[in-house]
């Protein structure tokens, strides 16, 4: 882009930079969201709740099938690409 343009999108330019930087907070939010090491250790923390008995069989089937859903996804994405982060 040329100057004239540069000149011309300054007035929009804390409207993309805020847009850059939700971009940013959203890619690190999936990242972390998908991320195995994560989904492990809630798996971990959803298997004490039950043996604590904090919750009962039928809920915990429910969000540990979230969670294993979390991560077959997250594996198909990485799968998918070399580094399914990069944006």
């Amino acid at each position: 882009m040329g100057l004239i343009g540069e000149v011309l999108l300054l007035p929009f330019a804390p409207v993309r930079g805020s847009a850059w930087v939700i971009g940013q907070v959203l890619h690190e939010a999936e990242r972390i969201y998908y991320d195995p090491a994560t989904i492990r250790a809630e798996l971990g923390r959803l298997e004490e709740r039950l043996e604590a008995g904090e919750i009962d069989e039928e809920e915990f089937d429910r969000l540990e099938d979230e969670l294993l859903d979390r991560l077959e996804i997250g594996s198909r994405n990485r799968a998918g690409t070399d580094d399914w982060t990069s944006g």
